[in-house]
């Protein structure tokens, strides 16, 4: 059995006695002084996570621009230097390899920032698929940490600790020549919570110090360490998909509601187009849906969906939402169902519970 890979942050985390756990090969926090404590400092105030396990994928080159704009979903010609778009890497038949976010350095140097399940699998897909581009492809995870500091308050404490003016860095944006505590950073404003925040990439050997000083500077406006429990339950309040529940090799952007970040009208192909359009054009089969219980009981990811005694879906994702004080989660079920308003029954454990479907966007998002 291969031994967890630890960040370097680890240490730090057990001294804030830090709940492990081994997440897709790496050890990290899945919680501190509780999951609900966390997830509403975020809501309120300001949480910090460790997000050293994400991917960090380089692609530079005369050719990157069209080779990064083949491999994914959306239309990266939009992108101005130091912008940051989300998207997908797709297989031919549509289904999803990852969802990513590209940062544009320059139309010949591009950052991918892929899932950490999916690094090894991200890395082979790209070198396979590079064709005759003339491209380099780096794979930059080991070189850095990365935090992500959210919540209403996030920008005022960063700022203290930080020589940019932070408010210059708009949403989906980036800025490569940040000093924070003295150590030159990457800081993009993206986030995966529905609040304010901002990633800050660093060298490993810096992001202790960085970590500890946010931690520090932050206690007067109630800053927490966050552990992956409420950056879970955090994006999933946001509507923000997550890869394995609402993306996977075998559902395509579509289906998970996500069209948006597909430009099946942008000029250059990309893997997976043909797939995608024929979809839209035969029409959806099936898709994902918000839910909010009826009944008792928390629906959990893989469970069952019945409609009159007919099963019509799963699971995809279920919580009790700390801010809405509600049941609720998303579904994959067959299309005629899909409708706000109507009713099935999930099944937990040996009964069935009633819920409604209702709008995915159950929080409304904070953003600068």
């Amino acid at each position: 059995m291969v031994d967890s890979k630890k960040t370097a942050l680890y240490d730090s985390h057990l001294r804030l006695n830090g709940k492990m756990t081994d997440y897709y090969g790496w050890k990290l926090p899945v919680e501190f002084e509780g999951l609900t404590l966390e997830h509403e400092a975020v809501r309120s105030d300001a949480g910090i996570f460790d997000v050293s396990h994400m991917g960090e994928i380089e692609i530079k080159g005369d050719d990157a621009k069209d080779f990064v704009g083949y491999l994914v979903t959306n239309d990266i010609t939009t992108l101005k230097n130091n912008q940051i778009l989300y998207t997908f890497f797709l297989y031919p038949d549509g289904g999803v390899v990852d969802d990513l976010l590209v940062y544009k350095f320059s139309d010949t140097h591009y950052f991918l920032v892929v899932n950490a399940s999916n690094l090894e699998k991200d890395y082979e897909w790209i070198k396979e698929n590079r064709k005759d581009y003339h491209v380099e492809i780096n794979d930059l995870s080991d070189k850095y940490s990365e935090i992500a500091i959210q919540g209403p308050k996030a920008e005022q404490i960063l700022q203290k600790i930080t020589d940019k003016n932070l408010s210059d860095i708009k949403f989906f944006y980036l800025d490569r020549n940040v000093f924070v505590d003295g150590k030159k950073a990457i800081v993009s404003r993206t986030g995966y919570t529905g609040e304010d925040g901002f990633e800050i990439y660093l060298a490993n050997n810096d992001i202790v110090e960085v970590w500890e000083k946010l931690l520090e500077v932050g206690k007067e406006e109630g800053i927490k360490p966050a552990g992956l429990g409420s950056r879970d339950t955090l994006r999933f309040e946001a509507n923000l998909p997550l890869y394995g529940n609402e993306l996977s090799k075998d559902i395509t952007p579509l289906e998970a509601g996500l069209g948006f970040f597909v430009k099946l009208n942008k000029e250059s192909d990309f893997i997976g187009k043909e797939a995608l359009k024929k979809q839209k054009e035969e029409g959806l089969k099936r898709k994902i849906v918000g839910f909010e219980m009826i009944d008792k009981g928390i629906p959990r990811s893989g469970y069952e969906v019945y409609k009159d005694d007919k099963k019509i879906g799963f699971v995809t994702t279920g919580y009790h939402s700390p801010t809405l004080k509600k049941n609720i989660g998303k579904a994959m079920v067959d299309i005629d169902y899909a409708d706000l308003g109507t009713e099935f029954d999930i099944k937990i454990r040996k009964r069935f519970a009633k819920v409604k479907v209702v709008n995915t966007k159950f929080l409304k998002q904070n953003k600068k």
